[in-house]
Parts: C-alpha cells; sequence; structure tokens
C-alpha cells in the first residue's frame, strides 16, 4: 500500500513526528537529570500522543485515497477489501 501525501498532509505528520522527536530527546535528557519522575511520565505520554496522532493522520489519508479511487473506480473489489482489512490492522494497531 503506497501512500501519497499531499503537501499540507505531509508538512502536518512531520511536524507532528519533529515534536515527538524533541520531546523523546526532553524524556532522555530528564533521564539523565535525574528528574522528577511525574515530569518524565508527563513528557513521555506528551510523545506517545504525537507520535498517535502522526499515525492516525497517516491512516486518515489513506482511508481518504482508497476511497477516491473507489469512486473513480480504478481499484477492483477485491483490491478495495484488501486494502480495507490492511487499514484495519493498522488503525487497531495503534488504538
Amino acid at each position: 500500500m503506497e501512500l501519497d501525501l499531499a503537501g499540507a498532509e505531509l508538512k502536518a505528520v512531520l511536524n507532528r513526528l519533529r515534536r515527538a522527536q524533541g520531546q523523546i530527546s526532553g524524556v532522555i535528557r530528564m533521564i539523565e537529570e535525574g528528574r522528577d519522575c511525574e515530569e518524565v511520565v508527563t513528557q513521555l505520554a506528551a510523545a506517545s500522543r504525537a507520535l498517535d496522532r502522526a499515525g492516525f493522520a497517516i491512516i486518515a489519508t489513506g482511508l481518504q485515497q482508497c476511497l477516491t479511487e473507489m469512486e473513480d473506480g480504478s481499484r477492483t473489489s477485491e483490491d478495495r477489501d484488501e486494502m480495507r482489512g490492511r487499514l484495519e490492522k493498522l488503525f487497531l494497531s495503534l488504538a
């Protein structure tokens, strides 16, 4: 399954991933500095949410592309069923 992210969608996903990357770096630094457990876990939860949101945005884009391809008839019924199953597995892996 290839995903064609448009400019704005790609930028939003990359921004979320960069934010998560920064938060994870912050968590590592906090642990190395011996910071408070509650602060570390709060930052870790924020990074996790950013990663989840990036994943959901990618899945939503895949669903949108699948629907568009269904409407224009470029996918067979078997292709659509296979794509649906793969997207469902991806979605559940984030849930």
